[in-house]
């Protein structure tokens, strides 16, 4: 137990570590006074204006727009690309369900793509028989979201690639990747639209909203028009097309440009906790750690890992359990979506036939705390006690 710790109640005693709680300075302070003192108030405002500037400088975009929620820019996003009432998309399968369901918003149909051991993310050459199967078939098949799973971008060149060839958009599905790189440039700017969130778990937030990236200036201007309610430029409430109520607030865009100021401590924070972990854990025979990709750089938003239980003696679920009852909250990788009851009549294209990474990981996976506040004493908590859990293995089973 390394000293930390004499016993399990002590482990108890402790508030309760989150697994990734917003961080908040003071910069955020000073935004939201001014807003409030020049009653910049409802949606839009300078803050709003300045937030996506400061985006868009910050990933190198021509161009961003400030929205209610990263689903909202995948929405608009999917709309841009095209998609239709009938059409295809392909998506990620390991990823939270907001990345699929605004495909369903527009009647389109998800086929789900597994991920590669490497980085975790999708896999380039199931993504092509994936490609291959919807066109041979006769569908229209108009775009793809890849996902960034846990601040790492996927090995996006030879997807892009794909891509091109059959003729549809690439997007980003950035949420957790804000700040991440891929051979040389940020994550969210290899596709056509990348998207990102600034939920309240996310590694800068405002609370709640998202903003979509583009170097295609004329593409967000149009997102902008549908993102305020498709309100036609007359003297009078006139709207040609259908709309949305999706910006974001001048005071959330106050937030973010504090959070913002911020992100690479906060990236570089996360990195440090990842980096203690995987020093102190990764020499217990059964974990594995979350390969971090040669070609970029990684946020690692979350700290994950594997656990072979016929190695470790214990599950991951029965870590966490653990870890539960220790008032630590872990949680499980993402139950891929070719595996929610929405979707069971979804296409599926796995690693190879018979095998499927996804699958392996939602069965293995735990994400430990990793949030930017976490201290050092903390994480020292959380660490004992994923020893306690493993020395005491007999009682979980």
């Amino acid at each position: 137990m390394n000293g930390q710790l004499k016993n399990a109640a002590q482990v108890d005693s402790h508030p309760r570590i989150w697994l990734s709680p917003p961080h908040l300075g003071e910069q955020e302070k000073v935004y939201v006074e001014d807003a409030f003192r020049s009653n910049w108030i409802a949606p839009l405002g300078p803050h709003v204006d300045a937030f996506e500037r400061e985006i868009a400088q910050y990933t190198g975009s021509h161009g961003a727009l400030a929205l209610a929620s990263g689903t909202a820019a995948l929405h608009l996003a999917l709309r841009l690309a095209g998609v239709e009432h009938g059409d295809y998309v392909i998506c990620s399968s390991l990823t939270f369900v907001a990345s699929a369901n605004p495909i369903l918003y527009l009647g389109a149909h998800p086929v789900f793509v597994d991920v590669e051991p490497e980085t975790w993310n999708m896999c380039p050459l199931a993504f092509e028989r994936a490609c291959r199967a919807v066109t041979d078939s006769g569908h229209t098949l108009k775009a793809a979201v890849v996902v960034n799973l846990y601040g790492q971008s996927a090995d996006l060149q030879p997807i892009a690639e794909t891509c091109d060839r059959y003729g549809i958009v690439l997007i980003e599905d950035a949420a957790e990747s804000l700040g991440a790189t891929y051979r040389g440039k940020a994550s969210g700017t290899w596709g056509k639209y990348g998207v990102f969130s600034f939920n309240g778990n996310k590694i800068i937030t405002t609370s709640g909203g998202g903003m979509l990236v583009s170097d295609d200036l004329a593409a967000l201007a149009t997102a902008r028009h549908w993102a305020t309610q498709a309100r036609d430029p007359a003297p009078h409430y006139q709207h040609s097309a259908m709309g949305y109520n999706y910006r974001l607030s001048n005071v959330l865009a106050a937030i973010g440009r504090g959070q913002l100021e911020q992100l690479d401590a906060r990236i570089n924070r996360r990195r440090d906790l990842f980096r203690r972990y995987q020093q102190r854990l990764e020499g217990i025979e059964g974990f594995r750690f979350m390969p971090e990709s040669p070609s970029g750089r990684s946020t690692r938003w979350l700290t994950a890992f594997t656990v072979d239980e016929e190695l470790a003696g214990v599950s991951a679920g029965q870590l966490i359990d653990c870890l539960a009852r220790r008032n630590i909250e872990a949680r499980p990788v993402w139950k891929p979506l070719h595996l929610q009851p929405l979707f069971a009549r979804s296409a599926y294209f796995p690693y190879f036939e018979g095998y499927s990474v996804c699958d392996r990981l939602f069965a293995e996976g735990i994400c430990l705390p990793s949030g930017s506040s976490l201290t050092n004493e903390e994480q020292d908590l959380v660490i004992v006690t994923v020893e306690t859990c493993l020395q005491n293995r007999n009682s979980l089973l």
